[in-house]
């Protein structure tokens, strides 16, 4: 390790009988790798250890591979998230929620969380995942764009914003950012950013996150707040204030893999006991009546698109809505149009649905997030297998020698949607976003 563990923070740790030297202890380990795949995509092939008992999707790693140099890792297929963080997956099965569920991941980027609970919404309900770095936002949209699932919005807004959506939401998912010692084994930069001070700030930074965005709860929902950090003040005593300020209800949840915390009110994943990094999570319940204080804008941001003629690129329009935004038009589930709509006049929002693309007289300009989406994407749309050479070559950004005829074209690997190429006849154009593309050298 290039960094020592802060002299403050091992003195602590040591202090504390809950944690002790055998943390100490696993921090100076190697860090384990897992992943989580995609229900809906291609079962990339990974070197799997075993899998993660409190994760339906989870599996953690022999090795961590080269994510960058997969096809099938930009296609959406897993995504590489901390074992820890998947105890969100046991917590949400847990939790009495609607089966049509209206879901807030409020602190969103870069997105393990989010592509984790629209896996378990399953294509019901709504997600509305939020990020304020609006460079993360961008990361989280490509994310939730690869992962596929038509019922998701992102949005780029202070916590305090959501104060415009009183009552709307039946749970909210707060991964308050904080101290990150749980990163220190993973991220050993992590340990020169500590300090007793900055635990202080995050202590009071989350108190004010999840003041702010309290009255977007439902009465009778649930909010889940986690952290991976190791401290009381950012998890016990938090959560003791909550519940005292807020008159919410404590949440009894079961997770006989994990710790239960030194308050019996919500559940560790400790280094030292689990192949995890560290983590924290706890759930409340809102039991005071949501005042309705909507702020309508009136502004009419969406039209419904209904020249269903032009989009000739989709599979099935059932229980789906399409609507036009300035000169795109998206896909989004029929049964929440109002709710949209109330959203994208209250809120900045830099993912509505499923982008399809913009419609010409010649048809539809499909977007990527088209190609990646397994809900809306026609099988009858012409495709060209790649070679795993081919494939990384495309997500590149290259061109090359590629047989086929004139016309737009989907570019799969094993079977697995890219993204679009528009054929010439002896060469194409590569449609793949520029700002998604590998980076680094791939030969």
């Amino acid at each position: 390790m290039s960094h020592a563990l802060p002299a403050d923070f091992t003195a602590r740790v040591l202090q504390d009988p809950f944690l002790g030297q055998p943390l100490l202890d696993a921090l100076e380990t190697v860090s384990p790798t897992a992943v989580r795949l995609n229900p809906w995509k291609t079962k990339a092939d990974l070197p799997f250890k075993s899998p993660i008992s409190w994760s339906r999707n989870g599996f953690l790693l022999s090795e961590r591979p080269k994510f960058t140099l997969d096809p099938l890792f930009h296609a959406g297929c897993y995504y590489p998230q901390e074992a820890g963080s998947q105890l969100l997956d046991a917590v949400l099965q847990q939790l009495d929620l609607p089966e049509e569920a209206v879901v807030l991941d409020l602190c969103a980027a870069p997105g393990g969380k989010s592509t984790l609970i629209a896996s378990h919404l399953n294509g019901k309900g709504l997600l509305v995942s939020n990020e304020v770095i609006g460079s993360r936002a961008k990361v989280l949209k490509e994310n939730l764009i690869k992962w596929g699932a038509v019922n998701t919005l992102v949005t780029n807004n202070d916590p305090a914003d959501f104060d415009r959506l009183p009552g709307v939401f039946d749970c909210i998912v707060v991964d308050a950012p904080c101290s990150g010692e749980g990163m220190f084994r993973k991220d050993p930069a992590a340990r020169s950013e500590w300090s007793e001070n900055n635990v202080d700030l995050c202590a009071a930074r989350q108190k004010r996150i999840v003041m702010d965005v309290w009255p977007s709860l439902k009465t009778g929902g649930f909010l889940v707040y986690s952290t991976c950090t190791f401290n009381t003040q950012e998890n016990e005593e938090n959560t003791a204030w909550f519940a005292q300020q807020l008159d919410a209800e404590l949440i009894r949840i079961e997770l006989p893999q994990a710790k239960q915390d030194r308050n019996a009110t919500g559940w560790y994943a400790l280094p030292s006991e689990l192949d995890t990094e560290g983590f924290y999570i706890t759930v409340l319940r809102k039991t005071d009546e949501a005042v309705s204080r909507k702020k309508s804008s009136g502004k009419v941001t969406l039209q419904t698109f209904k020249d269903l003629s032009a989009l000739d690129n989709l599979a099935n329009t059932n229980d789906l809505s399409f609507l036009q935004w300035m000169d795109f038009v998206f896909a989004v589930p029929t049964a929440f149009t109002s709710l949209i709509h109330i959203i994208h006049q209250q809120m900045r929002v830099i993912k509505l649905g499923t982008e399809l693309g913009q419609p010409t007289r010649k048809g539809l300009i499909p977007n990527e997030a088209l190609a990646l989406s397994p809900f809306v994407r026609s099988e009858a749309i012409p495709t060209i297998e790649l070679t795993a050479e081919q494939a990384l070559a495309y997500l590149h950004g290259d061109t090359f020698l590629l047989e086929g005829k004139q016309g737009l074209h989907l570019v799969t690997f094993n079977n697995e949607p890219l993204g679009w190429i528009k054929h010439l006849g002896n060469r194409f154009n590569n449609l793949y976003p520029k700002e998604w593309r590998i980076r680094m050298r791939i030969d």
